[in-house]
C-alpha cells in the first residue's frame, strides 16, 4: 500500500492538470465561435437529414484538421504569405456564404452536402491554427492533454453551429453579423502573416495610430459592402 502511495501523483501535480484542463476547455471555448459559425453558414441552406450530416461531417473535418495541425503547426505558421492567403481566402468565403442564393432570392434547397462540407473543411483550416497553437502551447507537450484539448473543441464546435443555426432561421440578420465576424477573423489572420506584421508594425510605430484596427476594420466594411452589392445584383 504505501509503495502504491508513493507513485501516486502528488497533490500539487493534480491541481496543476486539473488547472491546465480548465485552460484547455476555456480556450476551446473562446477560439471555436468562428468555426461554428461556418458550419451553421454552410448547412444553413440544406435539408434538414442534410444539414445535420453536414454539421457532424464539419466538426469530423475539424477534428481531422487539427490532429495534422498539432503535428506541424509550428512549421506551418512560419511559412511566409500563408496567413494572407488564407485570410483573403476565409474572407472570400465570408461574402460567398452570405450571398449563396439563388436568382430568385431564396436559398438554394438543393446546395451539395459535400459542397457544403468542403467549405466548412477550408475555412477551418484557415482558423484552426490559433485554437492549436493554443492546446500545444497549454498543453506543454502532454500528448493526453493535447489530444483532450482537440477532441473537447468539436462537440462545441457542434453544439454551437446547431444553436447558431436555430438563430439565423429566427434572426436572419445575424448572417450579416455573421459575414462581419468571419471578415474580422480573416482580417486578424491576414495580419499576423510572418512577412506582413513586421511592415505593419513599422508603419504603426511611424504613424503612431493602432494600424491593425484601422486594417481589421476597412475589411470587414469592405467584405460587407462587397456582400450587399452582389446580393443586391441577385
Amino acid at each position: 500500500m504505501q509503495q502504491l502511495w508513493a507513485h501516486a501523483p502528488n497533490l500539487p501535480e493534480v491541481s496543476l492538470l486539473f488547472a491546465r484542463l480548465v485552460e484547455i476547455i476555456w480556450v476551446d471555448v473562446l477560439l471555436s465561435g468562428d468555426n461554428a459559425v461556418v458550419i451553421a453558414l454552410a448547412t444553413r441552406n440544406l435539408g434538414d437529414r442534410q444539414r445535420r450530416a453536414g454539421i457532424w461531417l464539419g466538426g469530423g473535418a475539424a477534428l481531422l484538421l487539427r490532429l495534422i495541425f498539432s503535428l506541424v503547426v509550428v512549421e506551418l505558421l512560419g511559412l511566409p504569405w500563408l496567413k494572407l492567403l488564407g485570410g483573403l481566402l476565409l474572407a472570400w468565403i465570408a461574402v460567398k456564404l452570405v450571398i449563396d442564393e439563388d436568382d430568385h432570392g431564396s436559398p438554394r434547397q438543393a446546395a451539395s452536402l459535400w459542397r457544403a462540407v468542403a467549405t466548412i473543411a477550408f475555412a477551418d483550416a484557415v482558423m484552426s491554427f490559433d485554437n492549436v497553437l493554443a492546446v500545444v502551447a497549454l498543453a506543454q507537450g502532454n500528448i493526453w492533454l493535447i489530444a483532450f484539448g482537440l477532441l473537447a473543441s468539436v462537440p462545441l464546435i457542434i453544439a454551437g453551429a446547431s444553436l447558431l443555426l436555430r438563430l439565423l432561421e429566427r434572426f436572419p440578420v445575424l448572417i450579416w453579423a455573421s459575414c462581419a465576424l468571419l471578415a474580422f477573423t480573416a482580417a486578424d489572420i491576414m495580419l499576423e502573416d510572418p512577412v506582413l506584421a513586421p511592415v505593419l508594425a513599422t508603419l504603426a510605430a511611424h504613424m503612431a495610430v493602432q494600424l491593425d484596427m484601422a486594417l481589421e476594420a476597412l475589411v470587414v466594411i469592405f467584405c460587407l459592402g462587397i456582400a450587399f452589392i452582389l446580393d443586391r445584383r441577385a
